[in-house]
């Protein structure tokens, strides 16, 4: 009984600094999401598709100097020797890369306000994909959630004359990577180097094609250009592997509410420094997604505490 009594002061050191790391670790990966606006605006002057090819490249080429320092080249070869595994990889890499350049483009094009609904809805088209694809049971909060989701993107149609594509398609493209993700059993720095081997050979092909039109992707840029498209890579790979990280140490609760800080801090960084206008009716869409986002953490933790 003593030594019983004795140890629990310790379990619950470990479990509180095992708790507080991950929530450093998560902290740290959506903080450098949420500083990806302000890091691509100073490429401005490389077009979206330039970027996403220096992304890719160095982002595969720092995640190979990793496994190579970690000796994790086996579980790539694990991971390869499965068909399955190398081609949901593949088409995981072919949406994550949509994703990276909708967000470029949207960068480019001053609509972070717009990029930001996007993420902002990605926890909701989760809820709207695992209903669709993997037939959950939805609860009464999570069709809330639904509903309050489809008529901000109601709201959008009605007030602003258009459809939020830019929003739709980051949400839609990073919710379908999410889902096809989840169901590859590979760990994240391996999977993410399979994702981005997969976007080498289209990459390639539009460096070949803009090089015969006189254009060079990787080359002929100044050298603080050349180090930020270099950093792309490592902004690229950092925070995916502080997110796993985040996720071995935390329960899923607490990282869905880690989660909001990326687009929040892209929304502040859209109008109190690039100055974007945050029209009245867009404040609507975002008050119902806020109150979607609200019910859908509300029955994520509730299905938390039901599991614990």
């Amino acid at each position: 009984m003593l030594l019983s009594a004795s140890r629990l002061p310790l379990t619950s050191i470990v479990d509180k600094g095992k708790t507080l790391a991950g929530i450093g670790f998560g902290l740290g990966a959506y903080g450098i999401w949420g500083f990806f606006p302000l890091f691509f605006r100073q490429l401005g002057h490389v077009s979206p598709a330039d970027v996403l090819c220096n992304r890719a490249l160095w982002g595969c080429v720092l995640v190979s100097l990793i496994l190579t320092v970690r000796r994790g080249w086996p579980q790539v070869g694990s991971a390869a020797r499965r068909p399955g595994n190398v081609l949901r990889l593949a088409f995981a890499g072919l949406l994550v890369g949509s994703n990276w350049l909708g967000f470029l483009w949207a960068v480019d094009q001053r609509l972070v306000i717009a990029g930001s609904l996007g993420y902002f809805l990605t926890p909701l088209v989760n809820v709207l994909l695992g209903m669709l694809v993997l037939k959950e049971r939805l609860n009464g909060k999570e069709w809330a959630a639904v509903g309050l989701a489809v008529a901000a993107v109601g709201n959008e149609f009605i007030a602003l004359g258009s459809l939020p594509w830019v929003s739709l398609f980051l949400g839609g493209t990073f919710g379908l990577y999410g889902l096809v993700r989840k169901q590859v059993p590979v760990d994240a720095v391996s999977g993410l180097w399979l994702e981005t081997l997969s976007m080498l050979p289209l990459v390639g092909l539009y460096a070949l094609w803009q090089g015969s039109q006189g254009h060079a992707v990787f080359t002929g840029h100044d050298g603080l250009t050349d180090f930020l498209l270099a950093m792309s890579g490592v902004m690229t790979a950092l925070p995916l592997m502080l997110f796993a990280a985040a996720t071995q140490r935390l329960n899923l609760a607490t990282v869905g509410m880690l989660m909001y800080i990326n687009p929040t801090m892209q929304l502040v960084t859209a109008v109190w420094i690039f100055g974007e206008e945050l029209q009245p009716a867009r404040l609507v869409t975002f008050g119902l997604i806020w109150a979607g986002l609200l019910c859908y953490s509300w029955a994520g933790w509730e299905k938390y505490r039901q599991a614990a």
